[in-house]
C-alpha cells in the first residue's frame, strides 16, 4: 500500500504510535483544497499524519492496510464532508475508528459545510445517504444501522464547524494548534513556530541532510557566526524529529561546559540521560568512550551537540560512524567550519542570515509587536532591515532598541548607524549600548566582561550588592535584548554576541595597550600589564581566575598608576614577590595565593567590602587600628601563615569572619569582641589557637564554628541578645566545659556539634528546653566523668533532630532512652563502637530513618523491629554477639534495602537467611524498587540457586515471555566472596577509604552496554556471601514489543559479573569464588519450597515448620537503604 507520508517513529520512541494522526474524509468532496491543506499544514508541524491512497478508493472493501493503520494512530480526525455518509469507505473507516480511540477520547470530528445536528441525526444529504444503503443492503440491516450509531456518536463529540470561521485558514491553524499541544510534550514543537521567522526553508534543507528513512548513520554540521540562529535550528529539528529515535540527547554550550568541567563532564551528561543515572561511574575521558561505545553501539540516537569549538570534543564525545547504532543521527552546531571538516564532515550546512522580507517580519515583531511595520514607519525599517544584513539576533535586538520610539528618535537612531563605517554585529549592536545610561552601561560592561570568567550573577553579587539600584538596571538590559534570564534557575544569560560587542568596546578604548582600559579579564593582558608595569589611571576592573595554579613574576610597583582601580579579583596565581603598593580605590579584593606577609602598610582602601586572601602568605594583616568602615567581610582561609589576627576595632560592621585552616594562628585580637553585628565566626581547624575572650556581645551572630580547634579549652560567654545563633560547632576541640549562656540559644539552634569534646559539666539545662529544632547533634566523650543517662534523655525534646551520632560513647545497656523513638525527624543514627546488648523497640517508630550504623557494637546480641522506611540502611558489621539476622521491615514497601552483616559469625544459618528473603519477596513484591543488597557470613551458594558457575560471572536465560509477564519480578543474584591470596591481582583505586574493597555487579542490559551497581565493604575475616536483587525494569527495554527485533544473543540472555577493587596499599583483599542467579516471580512459593526441599542441606521439616510458624525464628529479609547523606558509599550506573 501506498502512503503519503514516509516517516515513521521507531518502535524504541517515548511514543508507541506510528502516526499521530489518522486523517478520516471523502475524497470526492475534500481532497484537493481543504483535507489537502489541513494535511500539509499538519506535517509541516511535525504532526505525523496518515492520509490514504486516492487509488484504495476505487475497491468497495477496506483493505486491511488501511485498518492496521487506524489502529497506529494515536488521533483521528474526520472530516464529516455533505457526501462523507455516501462513501461505505468512509462508514467503515468511521466504525474502525470508534472501536480503536472511542474509550481513549481521541476522535478529532470537523463538520465542513455540513450541520452538526444534520450529521447527528443523519438529516439532509446523510438522509439521502442512509436511503441508498437501505435500498442496498435492505431495511434493518445491522451494518447500516452501526454506521448510524457511529455517526451519532461522532457527531456529539467536540470538534470544529467550518461555517463558525471566515476563512479557512483560520479553522486549519486552529485545527494544526489544538493538535501541537496533544501530540507535542514542548509547546515549541508548535506554538512558537510561527515566531521563529524563516526557518522552514531551513528545516526542509537540513531534512535532506539527515535523510532519515537511509539505514545508517550519519553526522550532520551546522555552521554559522555567532547569532546567526544554530542552537534555534537544531532545537527545532531535534523537537521534529525526536520521536523517532530510541535515545534523543540535546548537549547545550559543549564549548563552555568543556573549558569549565572538562570532557570527562561531557561524557557522564551523555550517559546520564541515557542511563537515567546522575552520578555515572566515568573516572577518565577514555573510559567514558568505552562506556559510550558500550551503550550507543547498536541504539538509533539523536545527538546534537551544541556550539563545538575544539576537534577534541567530537572525537572524544562521538568519536565514529560505528559508535552508535544504525538510523542514528549526530547534530553538531559550531562557529568553526574546520572543525567539522577534519572530524569528516566534507560538505557542512552553512546556516546563512534572513532573507529581507523574512528579515523585516522579525524586525517587525521586535519593533512593533507584529509581522509588518506601521505604514508611518515602513521606509524606515526597510533601511534598518538592509543595514542590519539578516542577522536574526542584531535584528532583535535593534528592533526592541527601538520599539514605541517616535520617528524623529528612529531617523536619528538610524543616521547613527549609517555613519559607522564598519558594518559588522559589533556596530549592529552597538546602537543598543548607545542608548543606555551610564549606570547601565556600566554594569552592562562589567558583566560582558567578566562573565567570561564567572556567572553574571556573581560579578553583580561582587561589585552591585550595595546597590538597589542593580535589580532595575538589569531589568532595562533584559528589556533591550543585552541579557536574558533564565526560566529554570534565574541566572542572568548574555548571549556571546553581545558579549563580543562589549568587549570590542573595551577593547576599543585603547587597542595598542591594555593598560588603558577601563576592565582586564584576559590572562595575556593582565601578564603583560603587571610585568611591564604599563597600568594606568583606566583602570577600573581586573579579574583573573585561573583554572590551575601558576607561578609568575610581576613587577612589585605595577599598581602604583591604577588610583581608580575597584575590583582586583586574582585566582590561583602565586607570585614571587608581593605588590609594593595597593590602589586605596579598592572595593572588592579577592586574591588567593596573595604573596606578601602582610597588606602594603600605606593601603587605606575606605570603600573596601570584601577582602579575600585565601591560601596566603599573609602573617598578618595590618599593624594597629585601620579604619575600613564598610569593611563587612574577611577570609583567610588556609593561609599557614597567619599567626595573629589584626585590631578589630577599625572595621565595626564586619559581618563575616573566616579563618579556616589557618594552622598557626596563635594570638585573637580581644577586640573581636566588639563585632556587634558579627554573622559568621569560623576558625574551623584553627589548631593552634588556645584562648579566646571570655565574653562576646554578638546580636546578629549565626554561626560560630571552631571545630577542630585541639588546644581551645574555653568559649566565650554569649552575652546581651544573642538569639540568633543556629550553629555551634565545638567538635575536636579541648572544652571541658560549655558557657551559661549557652542555655539560652537553644530557640535558634539548628547545628549542634558536639563531637569529641570532653564536657565535664554535661549542660542538662539546654537539652530540657522544649521544641528545640536542632537538626544535627554529635557527642563523642572519650572519658567522660559523669554519666550520659540524664543528657540522652533528654534528646526527645529535639523534635527537628534528623542525624544523632553516638558512636563510641561506651554506652551500656539501657543507657539509650527507650523512648528514641519519638525523635520523628531522625534520619541517621549512629552508634557504632558502643557496649549494649539490645536497642530499645521504639526505634521502629523513626518513620523516617534512612540508615542506622551499629558498627562495631561487640556485645549486640539482636536488633529490635526495624522502621518501616522507603529506604533503609543496616549496618552491624563486626557486631560478633549478633545471633540472628536483622528483620527487616514490609519488603512490598521497599525502594532500597542494605544490610552488611560482615564479621557476625555467631548468626543463624545464612541459607534459611536467603530463604527467608526470597520467600517474602515472592509472596509480597514491592511495587516498584531499586535493588536490595545483603552481605552475610557464609560458605556455600545454596543449592536452590540451581543456576551456578564457578568464577565471577554467570549468565542466565531470560524468561521467554519477559516483556509481558508483569508477574516477574527480577532477579536474585548470590555470590561466594574468599580471601585473596594475591592482592597485586586485584587493581587499586585511590578514591577508597583505607583497608576498604568495592565489590561491583554488572550486568549486559540490551545494547547500552554493560551496567551495574558498587559499594565498597570492610575487610573479612571469613568467607561471605552477597545477595543483589534487582528488579525487571533493570533488565528489559521499555515498552518491549512482543515481535522485538533485538539481537538473539542480547534479548534471550543476561550476564552477570562481579568485579573488585581495593583501597591503596590494602593487602587483605578478596575476591569471588563462585556466583549463582535465580530469577523471581511473584507467588511462586511453592516453588521455592519445592527448590529447598531439593537441596541435600536442607531439611522438609525445617522449612514447612517455619511457615506454619511466624516468628519462630528470625525472618531476616531483603533490604536496602539509599544513603543520600552520603554518595561517596553508594555508585548506580543502571536504567531505572
Amino acid at each position: 500500500m501506498a502512503l503519503s507520508t514516509q516517516v515513521r517513529a521507531s518502535d524504541g520512541s517515548a511514543f508507541p504510535w506510528k502516526y499521530d494522526v489518522f486523517l478520516s474524509f471523502r475524497g470526492e468532496d475534500t481532497r484537493k483544497g481543504f483535507t489537502d491543506y489541513l494535511y500539509k499544514e499538519l506535517q509541516r508541524q511535525g504532526i505525523q499524519t496518515f492520509r490514504d491512497d486516492p487509488q484504495l478508493e476505487r475497491g468497495t472493501a477496506i483493505s486491511p492496510e488501511l485498518l492496521t493503520a487506524i489502529e497506529q494512530s494515536r488521533f483521528a480526525i474526520v472530516v464529516l464532508s455533505p457526501k462523507y455518509a455516501t462513501s461505505t469507505w468512509c462508514l467503515l473507516e468511521l466504525s474502525k475508528i470508534l472501536e480503536c480511540m472511542e474509550e481513549r477520547r481521541t476522535i478529532l470530528p470537523i463538520f465542513y459545510e455540513v450541520d452538526p445536528s444534520h450529521v447527528r441525526h443523519q438529516r439532509g444529504s446523510f438522509a439521502e445517504a442512509f436511503q441508498e444503503h437501505e435500498e442496498k443492503f435492505g431495511e434493518g440491516n445491522k451494518e447500516v444501522e452501526g454506521w448510524r450509531d457511529a455517526l451519532t456518536k461522532v457527531a456529539s463529540l467536540a470538534g470544529w464547524t467550518s461555517k463558525d470561521y471566515r476563512y479557512e485558514t483560520e479553522l486549519i491553524r486552529e485545527i494544526v494548534q489544538a493538535l501541537c499541544k496533544k501530540v507535542h510534550p514542548n509547546p515549541t514543537g508548535c506554538g512558537s513556530s510561527g515566531k521563529l521567522v524563516g526557518m522552514d526553508a531551513k528545516l526542509e534543507e537540513i531534512d535532506v541532510l539527515l535523510d532519515k528513512e537511509a539505514n545508517d548513520v550519519r553526522f550532520i554540521g551546522i555552521w554559522g557566526m555567532g547569532g546567526i540562529g544554530k542552537t534555534t535550528l537544531a532545537t527545532l529539528v531535534y523537537e521534529k524529529i525526536s520521536h523517532e529515535f530510541d535515545v534523543c540527547i540535546f548537549l547545550d554550550d559543549v564549548r563552555k561546559a568543556s573549558a569549565d568541567h572538562g570532557l570527562v563532564y561531557l561524557q557522564k551528561q551523555i550517559l546520564s540521560q541515557l542511563l537515567k543515572e546522575e552520578n555515572v561511574p566515568v573516572w577518565n575521558v577514555n573510559g567514558g568512550i568505552t562506556m559510550i561505545k558500550r551503550c550507543f553501539c547498536n541504539k538509533a540516537v539523536l545527538l546534537v551537540l551544541d556550539d563545538v569549538d575544539q576537534s577534541e570534543q567530537l572525537e572524544n564525545l562521538v568519536g565514529e560512524k560505528d559508535w552508535f547504532g544504525l538510523r542514528s543521527r549526530i547534530i553538531i552546531t559550531t562557529r568553526n567550519r574546520h572543525v567539522l571538516v577534519t572530524h569528516g564532515i566534507e560538505k557542512p550546512y552553512e546556516l546563512k542570515g534572513l532573507e529581507e522580507d523574512e528579515a523585516l517580519q522579525l524586525f517587525s515583531l521586535k519593533a512593533f509587536g507584529k509581522y509588518e511595520p506601521d505604514e508611518d514607519y515602513a521606509k524606515l525599517s526597510h533601511c534598518f532591515v538592509n543595514h542590519v544584513g539578516g542577522l536574526p539576533l542584531a535584528l532583535k535586538t535593534l528592533g526592541s532598541f527601538l520599539y514605541k520610539r517616535s520617528l524623529h528618535s528612529w531617523s536619528s537612531a538610524l543616521a547613527k548607524l549609517q555613519n559607522t563605517p564598519d558594518k559588522t554585529v559589533f556596530d549592529l549592536l552597538r546602537v543598543s549600548y548607545d542608548g543606555l545610561d551610564e549606570m547601565e552601561k556600566k554594569i552592562f560592561l562589567d558583566i560582558a566582561c567578566f562573565s567570561s570568567q564567572c556567572t553574571a550573577k556573581l560579578i553583580i553579587e561582587l561589585l552591585y550588592s550595595f546597590d538597589i539600584c542593580t535589580r532595575i538596571v538589569i531589568d532595562v538590559l533584559v528589556e533591550k535584548s543585552l541579557l536574558t534570564i533564565s526560566p529554570f534557575d534565574n541566572q542572568i544569560i548574555i548571549h556571546d554576541l553581545i558579549r563580543e560587542m562589549g568587549c570590542e568596546i573595551v577593547r576599543q578604548e585603547s587597542y595598542e595597550e591594555p593598560g588603558g582600559r577601563s576592565r582586564l579579564w584576559l590572562r595575556n593582558d593582565i601578564f603583560h600589564v603587571f610585568a611591564k608595569n604599563t597600568g594606568t589611571e583606566a583602570i577600573e576592573g581586573i579579574f583573573l581566575h585561573l583554572h590551575k595554579l601558576e607561578e609568575a613574576y610581576w613587577n612589585p610597583e605595577a599598581f602604583s598608576k591604577m588610583c581608580n582601580l575597584k575590583l582586583l579579583y586574582i585566582h590561583n596565581l602565586r607570585l614571587s614577590l608581593g605588590p609594593k603598593f595597593l590602589p586605596d580605590a579598592l572595593r572588592i579584593l579577592k586574591w588567593s595565593w596573595y604573596p606578601s606577609k602582610s597588606l602594603p602598610p600605606g593601603f587605606q582602601p575606605d570603600e573596601l567590602t570584601e577582602l579575600s586572601l585565601v591560601h596566603s602568605n599573609i602573617t598578618y594583616l595590618w599593624n594597629g587600628i585601620k579604619y575600613l568602615g564598610k569593611l563587612k567581610s574577611i577570609d583567610l582561609s588556609y593561609s599557614i601563615n597567619l599567626r595573629r589576627t589584626p585590631d578589630f576595632t577599625g572595621v565595626p560592621n564586619l559581618e563575616k569572619l573566616v579563618l579556616e585552616g589557618c594552622t598557626n594562628l596563635v594570638k585573637i585580637h580581644p577586640s573581636i569582641a566588639l563585632l556587634k553585628i558579627l554573622k559568621i565566626w569560623n576558625f574551623r581547624n584553627c589548631k593552634s589557637i588556645k584562648s579566646l575572650p571570655s565574653e562576646v556581645n554578638m546580636e546578629f551572630l549565626e554561626t560560630f564554628d571552631v571545630s577542630g580547634c585541639s588546644k581551645l579549652k574555653m568559649i566565650p560567654e554569649f552575652v546581651g541578645q544573642t538569639k540568633r545563633l543556629s550553629e555551634l560547632f565545638l567538635g575536636g576541640t579541648a572544652v571541658e566545659k560549655l558557657p551559661s549562656s549557652i542555655e539560652h540559644l537553644s530557640e535558634s539552634l539548628v547545628g549542634l556539634d558536639l563531637s569529641g569534646i570532653v564536657i565535664r559539666e554535661q549542660p542538662y539545662s539546654l537539652f530540657l528546653k522544649q521544641n528545640l529544632i536542632v537538626s544535627s547533634f554529635g557527642l563523642f566523650p572519650r572519658k567522660s566523668p559523669h554519666p550520659l543517662v540524664p543528657l540522652l534523655a533528654s534528646l526527645k525534646h529535639f523534635s527537628s533532630l534528623t542525624a544523632l551520632n553516638l558512636n563510641d560513647c561506651n554506652l551500656c545497656e539501657g543507657e539509650i532512652p527507650n523512648d528514641i523513638g519519638s525523635l520523628s525527624s531522625l534520619q541517621w543514627l549512629r552508634l557504632r563502637g558502643n557496649n549494649f546488648v539490645s536497642l530499645p523497640a521504639s526505634i521502629h517508630l523513626l518513620s523516617k530513618l534512612e540508615s542506622i550504623d551499629v558498627e562495631n557494637c561487640t556485645r549486640l546480641q539482636q536488633l529490635p523491629k526495624l522502621p518501616a522506611s522507603d529506604d533503609l540502611e543496616v549496618l552491624t558489621d563486626n557486631c560478633t554477639s549478633l545471633q540472628v539476622f536483622p528483620d527487616p521491615p514490609n519488603l512490598s514497601r521497599l525502594s532500597e534495602f542494605w544490610l552488611h552483616c560482615s564479621n557476625c559469625l555467631s548468626c543463624q544459618d545464612s541459607s534459611y537467611f536467603l530463604y527467608s528473603v526470597i520467600k517474602r519477596l515472592v509472596e509480597e513484591p514491592p511495587c516498584s524498587f531499586e535493588f536490595f543488597r545483603f552481605v552475610i557470613p557464609g560458605s556455600e551458594i545454596p543449592e536452590w540457586f540451581n543456576n551456578q558457575s564457578v568464577g565471577d560471572s554467570v549468565t542466565e536465560k531470560l524468561p521467554w515471555d519477559a516483556c509481558n509477564n508483569s508477574r516477574w519480578i527480577g532477579f536474585a543474584v548470590c555470590a561466594l566472596i574468599v580471601p585473596q591470596d594475591n592482592p597485586s591481582a586485584v587493581p587499586e583505586d585511590p578514591d577508597l577509604d583505607p583497608d576498604t574493597c568495592q565489590i561491583w555487579c554488572n550486568w549486559n542490559d540490551y545494547g547500552t552496554g554493560t551496567v551495574g551497581v558498587g559499594f565498597p565493604v570492610k575487610q573479612f575475616v571469613s568467607d561471605h556471601l552477597l545477595l543483589v536483587v534487582l528488579p525487571s525494569p533493570f533488565r528489559m527495554p521499555e515498552n518491549c514489543p512482543e515481535d522485538t527485533c533485538c539481537p538473539e544473543d542480547t534479548c534471550n540472555e543476561v550476564t552477570f559479573s562481579f568485579e573488585i577493587t581495593r583501597a591503596v596499599g590494602n593487602n587483605r583483599c578478596i575476591k569471588v569464588k563462585k556466583c549463582g542467579v535465580w530469577a523471581l516471580y511473584e507467588h511462586f512459593t511453592e516453588q521455592l519450597i519445592s527448590k529447598m526441599n531439593q537441596s541435600k542441606n536442607s531439611s522438609i521439616s525445617l522449612y514447612e515448620a517455619v511457615d506454619e510458624q511466624e516468628g519462630a525464628m528470625v525472618k531476616a529479609t531483603l533490604g536496602s537503604n539509599k544513603r543520600k547523606w552520603c554518595s561517596d558509599d553508594e555508585y548506580y550506573s543502571a536504567e531505572e
